[in-house]
């Protein structure tokens, strides 16, 4: 049996708000940093750029005190893959599933109004036989 690169193999690590890190923590994520918007911008691209890890979760609020380029160097990053998650106290979600998945996968996902019965695009996965 080959293994995967051990690239894609990482760790685990969390960025964010005491009470977002303090929950990962409990699950038995070791690697979690409490940061401020001050600090975030200089401890993301850190563990980007160290190679220990394969998933980096991030505060949704951190992303708002972000430079542009490191969000684009966040955002394109595959491995470690970095995701922002919504935090507690936010109001909103800056990124809908639809462009989440857009970014991630490179899929474009369209929702319609309703329920197709028929025409369109997509395959039902029956044969008409």
């Amino acid at each position: 049996m080959s293994r995967q690169p051990s690239s894609i193999e990482g760790q685990i690590a969390v960025v964010g708000e005491r009470e977002v890190v303090l929950g990962y923590r409990l699950l038995g994520v070791e690697d979690t940093f409490v940061v401020g918007k001050e600090e975030a911008q200089r401890t993301l691209l850190e563990l980007l750029e160290s190679g220990k890890y394969g998933l980096i979760i991030v505060s949704e609020n951190l992303r708002r005190g972000l430079t542009t380029s490191t969000k684009e160097k966040l955002d394109s990053s595959i491995v470690p893959l970095v995701i922002f998650l919504p935090s507690p106290y936010s109001v909103e979600s800056e990124e809908s599933l639809s462009a989440l998945a857009k970014r991630v996968l490179g899929v474009d996902i369209k929702v319609s109004g309703g329920a197709a019965a028929g025409g369109g695009s997509g395959s039902s996965g029956k044969s008409g036989g």
